[in-house]
């Protein structure tokens, strides 16, 4: 995913920063504790289909 995309997107929840995940899968909120995935190359910006972020990833 291109730089440009990342530092427009944000998180729907809160209007925070996203950071891309180690394995490029999905997009993290830090804030929310919320992960957004990426399917075929799109990130699913949608509330309901996020995945809550197991605590010890966020270390």
């Amino acid at each position: 995913m291109k730089q440009e995309l990342l530092d427009i997107i944000a998180c729907p929840k809160c209007k925070g920063p996203v950071q891309i995940t180690p394995e490029e899968d999905g997009l993290i909120c830090a804030s929310c504790q919320l992960m957004y995935e990426i399917r075929n190359n799109i990130p699913i910006m949608l509330i309901d289909q996020a995945k809550p972020v197991a605590q010890e990833q966020s270390s």
